[in-house]
């Protein structure tokens, strides 16, 4: 049935399953009970008892008299009240017995009174008795055959009127009751229902209500909607990005390819340089797509690092020397300190690829007569290393965003310098969270920056625990 289709409804019907089940048990039991002590149940136990209290209160009327008398007296009380006595002796032995055609009774052993005690005869059926114990120590039985009951008469008993009343009262107080609480815990996962709709459309966060772990759920929902979100507004931007990026070069191969084509281009010379530019640009396509192919990589965790022990400084050194004819033509001091460091595993190639990349940036960014400083030391089980430069700087509000794909911390520096794509720092700090290292950038407009890096000096197996995590 559609009805019980949704979570709501089959809560409120298993809150209403379980309160009807609950009823139903209670009703049983008092049935039982009834059946095993019925309103004639205790109407005839009461009889049995009072007549037993009035027999102790007269015993002074009979006890002095002959046995033929008090057997006379018995069996009128008998004829007159419907119940069948016996008298015993104080040894419990049978002295008289109203109605000894109707078998013989397996006398009570302990002289009490208890309520809906049974004797049984020598046919089998049941006696309902009291007992009354006489001053001289014999004692009386007053007992009557145990009524049939039947369930009609137990349903007619007095105490199933209130319980009814009880039931019904109770019945419909805890159908309210189990509405609002499978209200309480459904309404929360049926709005978490239609913002899942609206994703990515609109912001989808909702308030979150109802049990613990209902709130858990929808603040972990919400926490994977502003993911979600983020990353297309990510992949939007890459997209944009990417475009604009081939959009230059693309324009420049298809301008000289068709001024080849069509003889605009119509000297040797000419035709040189639009052989050229071709060549560049496709170039830097070329390590475009490759940068793109690394990001990719190290994002789906397929990357390859071939870690293996490395000299830390000797690795430094050979970065700056591929950058110190170039300082030395733009006038720029370029220097390191690197010494006594400890051998560390990692993938020597691809670290070397981090510090020319961060070495070039700073070379690019610094004026003639600059300082770029090189430095490296061990710290622990840590090696951390800073790159340095007296360059321009890079602004407050620009600097938490510089490892960011694409991102240009200076918009017109990008159209003078074509061959910087804004993947290297990138590229770069995957390769250092690979290490399990750390990466980060310091700087003030007009003083310079520092790229701090620290890599840890451990196995191989910890730093991928670390790159899993």
């Amino acid at each position: 049935m559609k009805i019980f289709s949704t979570l709501r409804s089959r809560l409120w019907l298993t809150y209403a399953l379980i309160i009807f089940a609950v009823l139903g048990f209670l009703m049983l039991a008092l049935v039982i009970y009834l059946l095993r002590s019925p309103l004639l149940y205790r109407q005839t136990t009461v009889k049995l008892q009072a007549i037993a209290t009035a027999t102790l209160a007269r015993q002074d009327e009979f006890l002095d008299k002959p046995e033929q008398q008090i057997e006379r007296i018995l069996a009128r009380a008998d004829a007159n009240l419907d119940l069948r006595l016996l008298f015993l002796a104080a040894d419990g032995n049978l002295l008289y017995d109203t109605r000894p055609d109707e078998g013989r009774l397996s006398l009570p052993r302990e002289n009490v009174l208890r309520q809906n005690a049974l004797l049984r005869d020598e046919k089998g059926r049941a006696w309902l008795y009291s007992s009354a114990d006489l001053a001289d120590g014999r004692r009386l039985l007053v007992t009557t055959p145990r009524p049939r009951v039947k369930i009609l008469s137990v349903l007619q008993d007095e105490l199933f009127p209130p319980f009814w009343t009880a039931g019904a009262i109770a019945l419909i107080f805890s159908l309210i009751l189990a509405f609002v609480m499978a209200r309480w815990v459904a309404d929360p996962l049926q709005k978490m229902l239609t913002a899942t709709r609206s994703v990515p459309m609109e912001r989808a966060e909702i308030s979150a209500r109802g049990p613990q772990e209902v709130r858990e759920l929808t603040e972990a929902f919400n926490e994977m909607v502003t993911r979600v979100q983020n990353t297309q507004q990510s992949q939007r931007e890459f997209v944009a990005n990417v475009s604009h990026e081939l959009k230059t070069p693309l324009t420049s191969i298809q301008g000289f390819a068709q001024a080849l084509l069509d003889g605009t281009a119509e000297t040797p010379e000419l035709r040189q340089q639009a052989a050229q530019v071709i060549y560049d640009e496709s170039g830097r396509m070329h390590r475009l797509a490759l940068d793109l192919l690394d990001l990719a990589r190290f994002d789906a965790g397929i990357a390859e690092m071939e870690f293996s022990p490395l000299d830390l400084g000797a690795l430094l050194r050979n970065s700056c020397e591929k950058f110190a004819l170039r300082a030395k033509e733009k006038e720029v001091d370029l220097q390191i300190n690197a010494k006594n460091l400890p051998s560390m595993l990692g993938d020597g190639d691809r670290l070397s690829q981090v510090f020319t990349n961060l070495i070039d940036n700073a070379l690019k960014h610094t004026d003639a007569r600059g300082q770029i400083r090189v430095k490296a030391e061990d710290v622990g089980d840590w090696i951390h290393v800073n790159i340095a430069d007296s360059g321009s700087g890079i602004p407050a509000e620009a600097l938490p965003h510089i490892f960011e794909r694409f991102y240009q911390a200076d918009p017109s520096r990008k159209a003078r310098e074509n061959h910087n794509s804004g993947l290297g720092l990138a590229i770069a700090k995957e390769i250092v969270l690979a290490h399990g290292g750390k990466i980060a950038a310091h700087s003030k407009v007009g003083e310079g920056t520092i790229f701090s890096l620290s890599l840890p000096q451990v196995d191989e197996a910890t730093i991928l625990s670390k790159r899993k995590t």
